[in-house]
């Protein structure tokens, strides 16, 4: 059509041609106006005497190139933003891999400094305690550097269990078989290669279905014997070897079986030697119920104490380990050990529960660890229910009652026990409990450095520090910061009995003054 009218058509022709552009372009032409500074179009109709006049006809031609021009400019303005996005795609598609890469990696060593490596924080009551320990600790005032590669708490936690255990040669420790008061046996596994007479003991407490060989039990026993102390290292009811005596295996909240076991290690070391314990995972739990129920005791046999990764809250530790995908697969693999170990004395269960309500076979294809603690250990410890359990078992609530001096480790990304469900009120009020509580570190990880080093790892380097300062004590400091500690423990104790019951309180105070005055006579 165009065409046509460059070359010049016919007056008739050029009348009919007109008007089917103009049908085309519709019954008004575009005039370019500039208003408010941008190109905007206003459309005019055309009149009769234009139409049918070639002299006052615009060029139809030029209006048409000037409809596309205007349409490509409006669609320009609002493809304004595609086109910035479109411009840095092209852009970033033809930058060379190397400069991409190396782009990568400063983002992520940007990341690494800001959000990864962090000075741990110290969740302890201002007092005689937090101050020992900012002065004679020096990891606790060191920001902690994870492993660069590795950060993620589940690879922490996965990675540290497969490098300890292939770099890690088996210990080889003196077994003790300890027979208990029901009847039931545990085996006690000493360290004291290098040791002398008069060096301190460790009392180590495994995990969930840990013993003396677990690759993170080796790291702790390494370590000690470094600094040089002993270790014992206390294997639950039917682990680490030894046959079940008595249908009865262990759970978290009792520590019936921890009691023999102290008394019978502070019995068999030399008076002048000093005995502390750690507890990890699980392990940390009773150590942690054993300190809080037994507190008098537990003072007169042990001078210090730590638990490492422990599940505070039971209840939120349990559902945080169910949560899927990774968490789930590893909760999984500790309900498959629950099992291997119910099924290594299943001849004694058998019988046994053959005519009650706990179905062997059922509880043998348990996939999760709350499922196991429903069907089994609740109800072989006499609770009602399984959350009746876990609560028994929590440590949250318990801290007041402790009064050895107690030091905990534990992460913030740890997958079996949420930041949330950590006692930092708590700890922020008690005298003898200090949690410190590092950024990352999984679940007994805690790898740091380029290439984690099984030799000297932050878990291994707080325990040695911590306990090598509370059990040599060759100035006496650690001694008398415990007795300040103690003291404002029982003033403490005191101020709560008499807000609480105030003829409780009375009572006290006659028994004290009378006490006072046997031992004046």
């Amino acid at each position: 059509m165009m065409c046509a009218l460059v070359r010049g058509p016919t007056t008739g022709h050029k009348l009919a041609l007109y008007r089917s552009v103009s049908e085309l372009l519709g019954p008004v032409h575009d005039i370019r106006c500039l208003s408010a500074g941008r190109g905007v179009y206003h459309r005019q109709p055309l009149s009769q005497s234009q139409l049918q006049n070639p002299a006052q006809r615009p060029d139809l031609l030029s209006l048409s190139r000037a409809a596309v021009n205007s349409k490509l400019s409006v669609r320009s303005l609002h493809s304004e933003h595609d086109a910035m996005f479109y411009s840095m795609y092209a852009y970033l598609s033809n930058l060379p891999r190397l400069h991409v890469l190396g782009m990568a990696v400063v983002a992520y060593v940007v990341y690494y400094l800001i959000q990864v490596v962090k000075r741990p924080i110290i969740a302890c009551s201002d007092g005689p305690f937090k101050q020992y320990l900012i002065r004679k600790v020096p990891t606790l005032e060191n920001k902690y550097w994870p492993t660069f590669w590795c950060v993620e708490s589940r690879a922490q936690t996965v990675l540290a269990s497969l490098l300890r255990s292939k770099s890690l040669p088996r210990v080889n420790y003196r077994r003790e078989i300890l027979s208990l008061k029901d009847g039931g046996e545990v085996a006690l596994d000493w360290m004291e290669e290098g040791c002398d007479s008069s060096a301190p003991c460790i009392l180590i407490l495994p995990g969930l279905t840990g013993e003396s060989q677990a690759e993170y039990i080796k790291c702790l026993v390494f370590a000690a014997q470094q600094a040089g102390m002993r270790v014992v290292v206390f294997n639950n009811r039917g682990l680490g070897g030894i046959e079940l005596k008595t249908p009865r295996l262990y759970c978290a909240a009792n520590c019936e079986d921890l009691c023999e076991v102290v008394q019978h290690v502070r019995s068999t070391l030399p008076e002048k030697c000093k005995l502390g314990a750690t507890g990890i995972s699980m392990g940390g739990l009773i150590l942690g119920n054993y300190l809080a129920r037994k507190s008098d005791e537990a003072r007169s046999f042990l001078s210090a104490a730590k638990i490492i990764s422990v599940p505070w809250d039971v209840h939120k530790g349990s559902a945080s380990i169910e949560k899927p995908v990774i968490n789930s697969l590893l909760g999984r693999h500790l309900a498959g050990s629950l099992c291997r170990t119910l099924r290594n004395h299943l001849d004694i269960y058998r019988d046994i529960y053959q005519d009650s309500d706990i179905d062997i076979q059922r509880i043998l294809r348990c996939k999760t660890i709350k499922e196991f603690d429903e069907l089994f250990t609740a109800k072989q410890f006499g609770y009602a229910h399984v959350n009746d359990y876990y609560s028994d078992a929590t440590l949250h609530n318990k801290l007041d009652h402790i009064s050895v001096p107690l030091l905990c480790l534990s992460a913030a990304d740890d997958p079996f026990q949420p930041l949330d469900a950590i006692p930092i009120k708590a700890a922020n009020q008690c005298t003898h409990v200090a949690i410190v509580i590092t950024a990352r570190g999984g679940h007994i990880g805690f790898l740091e450095g380029w290439w984690p080093s099984t030799k000297d790892q932050y878990m291994g380097r707080l325990f040695t520090e911590y306990f090598t300062k509370a059990l040599f004590d060759e100035d006496g400091e650690f001694q008398h910061t415990a007795n300040k500690m103690h003291e404002r423990f029982l003033a403490k104790q005191t101020v709560a009995l008499a807000s609480s019951s105030p003829v409780l309180f009375a009572k006290k105070v006659d028994s004290d003054q009378l006490d006072q005055k046997v031992k004046l006579m």
